[in-house]
């Protein structure tokens, strides 16, 4: 008699155990590099698609600036411990797409987990970027923005500045600036991102070029080209503003967000994507607008080039996370939940759908300025030089340029001997990817 009791708890126990099993989700860890308004958003995103179905469960994990998650990912992937979805700004492009078996392409994800994928439905000038030659995407345009010049309506209101009058050109900008120092204000400009605004955006919104072969994208025997008379120029101007304290150096990534939306400094130049911030932190009028351009260039301004990140899927892992990674990517491409990433952060609508339902909601009258990034990127048709960029080794050779566009702002160094530092450096690093990723 005992014995029959026993042996019916040991079945029970053991039905219980397989019906859990069959009901437990499949987890998917997303290793991302966003903080504060932002960060929240990619938790609501993967809090939404949880409580949709019930087989997967993405758990997103913050791992430090996007530079620090991609050698954490990079020395996770070599332990075999890799996250299933590696976010990776766009500067790391080349080099994800050099690592072949380290990465499952998203085309790829899609057919083979029998998820619906339409490359088409994905807005070109972002999609274009992480496609490889035959038309392949290969990971996933998550957060897409571009660059913004953001004023502060009351400080310039302060300073006897019509804000309605936000400056065009670099020549108006820096005697706007002069006049915010003259009433008082003692950070005039500052900038995030210096690299991708003052150099990559730069260039494409002069039509000039980062680099040969299109900046990179025509092959891997390419080479910098940022130490031109315009860059130089460019640079000579900033370092000239630092000098005299209308430019107020705050960093290689986001720093400058923070001292804007603090009311430290009156002008600043950042991604669209600061808007989730500002919005959340800023306690004064504010508005956002195209990048001034130096009004003597012909054909400027043409058009800017995104930033922001891509989602990755990293290889090695099972049929069926695979699977839940492709059902988040299909939930994360639906219109209503672009629009919502879109119009809470700043981004871009990554697809057609969204685009268009945005528009016909009535959201950009309501919301002046909210269009930028997408009306930055097509001001008009992109040209070889400003379709984008693709160098190898990228995050290195950016910060071979930070690191040169430091010495000037700090006043050790002339922009020429600063911007030929960079490219002879620059090039250094593209050798050094040409010969580990021949063609």
């Amino acid at each position: 008699m005992l014995r029959t009791a026993s042996l019916r708890l040991i079945a029970s126990v053991t039905l219980a155990v397989v019906a859990t099993a069959a009901h437990a989700q499949a987890e998917i860890q997303m290793w991302h590099s966003m903080t504060g308004a932002l960060g929240d958003k990619v938790g609501e995103l993967a809090t939404k698609f949880n409580a949709s179905q019930k087989d997967y469960k993405v758990v997103p994990v913050f791992k430090g600036s996007y530079p620090e998650s991609m050698t954490a990912a990079i020395a996770a992937f070599r332990a075999g411990n890799a996250p299933h979805i590696l976010q990776v700004f766009e500067v790391g492009t080349a080099t994800m797409m050099a690592a072949k078996g380290a990465v499952k392409p998203v085309y790829q994800l899609m057919k083979d987990a029998d998820e619906p994928f339409d490359s088409k439905a994905y807005l070109p000038a972002v999609a274009g970027y992480y496609t490889d030659s035959k038309g392949n995407m290969l990971s996933f345009p998550f957060n897409s923005s571009s660059v913004a010049f953001y004023i502060n309506k009351d400080a310039f209101k302060k300073a006897g500045i019509d804000a309605s009058k936000v400056p065009k050109t670099w020549k108006e900008f820096v005697a706007t600036a002069e006049k915010l120092k003259a009433s008082g204000h003692a950070c005039p400009y500052t900038t995030s991102w210096p690299s991708w605004l003052h150099i990559e955006n730069f260039s494409a919104w002069h039509n000039v070029p980062i680099g040969t072969l299109e900046n990179g994208i025509g092959g891997l025997d390419t080479q910098f080209q940022i130490n031109s008379p315009l860059h130089v120029r460019h640079i000579t101007m900033l370092g000239d503003m630092s000098k005299k304290g209308t430019f107020t150096y705050a960093g290689r990534t986001t720093q400058g967000d923070s001292k804007f939306y603090s009311g430290e400094c009156a002008m600043f130049t950042g991604s669209t994507s600061a808007i989730a911030n500002i919005k959340r932190n800023a306690k004064f009028d504010w508005s956002i607008n195209l990048i001034p351009y130096h009004d003597d260039v012909k054909g400027a301004p043409q058009n800017t080039i995104i930033g922001g990140a891509s989602l990755w899927v990293m290889g090695g892992k099972t049929n069926n996370a695979y699977k839940g990674v492709a059902k988040y990517f299909a939930f994360l491409s639906r219109p209503e939940v672009q629009m919502d990433w879109h119009t809470s952060t700043g981004y871009v609508p990554i697809t057609l759908a969204a685009a268009e339902m945005t528009k016909k909601s009535g959201f950009y009258e309501k919301n002046p300025g909210m269009d930028l990034a997408t009306r930055s990127l097509n001001n008009k048709a992109a040209t070889a030089n400003s379709k984008g960029l693709r160098f190898g080794n990228f995050v290195q050779g950016r910060e071979v340029i930070e690191e040169e566009l430091e010495g000037v702002f700090a006043g050790k160094k002339d922009a020429k001997t600063a911007l030929d530092e960079a490219v002879k450096r620059g090039n250094e690093i593209l050798r050094k990817f040409q010969a580990a990723n021949k063609q």
